[in-house]
């Protein structure tokens, strides 16, 4: 028993320490800033401090003039100090920065261990992974969905199977000026997807008389369409098509009423409202539309994301996902730009899963589910990257440490064209990157110096021609 006693205490002892190099060594390298910063806190936390701390408490200790052996030895002491600092530093910093802490350790916990492949250090990367994940509780603790408050039902966990509703297979593509060259819907099955950014009929014309409710637009459209894949179409395009986001409201943090009701009135709403609206008009049409909220992320932001809300619906006896909000438009600062898409609708779930995260991981309607160190992880995509049939091969994670030049490649079955365009997190001259066109792309950046970078992927159909954004990727230079 001694023996396990004196092994436990020296796995403490050598672990805590370990345990705040590793903390602050992750979120410098996820915050941009220098690693030898946080090695030289390690340094401090062991030897440096604890060694000082000894020498002015013997050095006080001898001038107060006491005689006799001291209860704890030398060795004992510095221990017991290193400790005391180790926890003090981890407190700080976990205390400080909750949130950060666990994205830190989620995204680029292994970051000692980049560019390394093999059994062992897959194994050590999947331990300290495992490691990250015992400390999402205070991520949860600090971070709010402000939209919750705002929905008016309570999301049930999915009955049922919780793998998605079959898909059609796609059928040729139609002729289209948009990148994402969206299939021909078919039949009265299951959708492609993409499909064409093109309003359902019923919502392009409805009569002015039958917009006086929620209801009276729910009986029109289920008078209308009886085929459920398209009347879930339907009702999803009237709320992407007639509801503006309220940008001013987000942008000064003082969001209005978001239950239904109110947003068909008003006809402005933030997420919140766009899903209590679309879940109302299901209500009122007979199908089953719930709203989920969770965490949703895009190029731009935090890897984390933010606060966010979208609808899942029942068809067929499976489970699909809609995000009316992000198929209305984009915001650019206080301003909404109606842009009508259908990304987010009827996405494949692992498509949406790159920039969706829910609160109950059985709507991200995967098996097995994604960790949220996991969702972390995974690069920042736009749902028009996967729709143009493009698949990122490296780099595999949403942050990266480059030296001098930043590589990426990626299939790219379809031909698109790519650009990509450099510039530093913090906003500042933008630099082209070097593109190798061909069924799989390629693309190098030179790193101008030091510091955090943001890599925008566009992609076209044309070389010479349009491009729209399709992701973004995070690069730490080292200089």
């Amino acid at each position: 028993m001694g023996f396990l006693l004196a092994l436990l205490w020296i796995l403490i002892v050598t672990l805590l320490p370990l345990l705040g190099v590793w903390v602050g060594s992750s979120l410098a390298v996820y915050l941009g800033g220098p690693v030898w910063l946080a090695v030289t806190a390690g340094a401090l936390l062991f030897p440096v401090l604890p060694l000082l701390w000894e020498a002015w408490a013997s050095a006080r200790y001898a001038k107060s003039g006491k005689t006799g052996k001291r209860v704890l030895t030398t060795w004992d002491r510095i221990v017991l100090r290193t400790l005391a600092i180790s926890l003090v530093f981890l407190g700080v910093v976990l205390g400080f920065y909750p949130a950060k802490a666990f994205a830190a350790l989620s995204a680029r916990g292994d970051w000692f261990l980049e560019g390394r492949q093999g059994p062992v250090v897959e194994a050590a990367r999947g331990y300290l992974f495992k490691t990250a994940g015992g400390v999402e509780w205070l991520y949860n603790a600090v971070r709010k969905n402000p939209y919750k408050k705002d929905l008016q039902q309570e999301t049930p966990t999915p009955e049922g199977p919780r793998e998605p509703a079959p898909v059609a297979a796609t059928q040729p593509p139609v002729s289209s000026p948009s990148p994402e060259a969206p299939a021909v819907w078919q039949g009265d099955g299951p959708p492609p997807w993409p499909l064409p950014p093109e309003l359902h009929p019923l919502v392009a014309s409805i009569p002015a008389e039958a917009e006086a409710s929620v209801d009276s637009v729910a009986r029109y459209i289920v008078a209308g369409e009886s085929n459920r894949w398209r009347r879930l179409k339907a009702l999803h395009d009237y709320v992407a098509d007639r509801v503006a986001y309220d940008a001013p409201a987000y942008v000064a943090g003082q969001i209005p009423k978001q239950d239904a009701a109110t947003v068909f009135a008003r006809r402005t709403a933030v997420c919140a409202g766009y899903a209590n609206l679309l879940a109302a008009l299901g209500s009122a049409a007979g199908e089953d539309i719930v709203v989920v909220p969770g965490d949703a992320r895009n190029e731009g932001g935090d890897l984390t994301g933010e606060g966010h809300a979208w609808n899942a619906a029942r068809v067929d006896g499976r489970w699909v996902l809609m995000d009316a909000t992000w198929n209305a438009g984009s915001v650019n600062g206080s301003t909404f730009e109606k842009r009508y898409k259908t990304f987010y609708l009827f996405p494949p779930p692992e498509v949406l899963g790159v920039s969706h995260f829910p609160e109950d991981p059985a709507w991200q309607l995967r098996v097995p589910a994604l960790s949220r160190g996991e969702f972390f992880r995974q690069p920042m995509l736009r749902a028009s990257f996967f729709a143009n049939g493009l698949k990122l091969l490296r780099p595999d994670r949403s942050q990266v440490t480059a030296e001098k030049v930043f590589q990426a490649s990626m299939e790219n079955p379809k031909g698109r064209f790519l650009m990509a365009k450099l510039e530093p997190a913090e906003g500042g001259e933008k630099h082209e990157c070097r593109v190798l066109d061909g069924s799989e792309l390629s693309m190098s950046c030179d790193l101008p110096g030091a510091g955090a970078y943001r890599v925008k992927l566009f992609v076209g159909p044309q070389k010479f021609g349009t491009y729209w954004l399709a992701g973004e990727l995070l690069v730490q230079s080292k200089g």
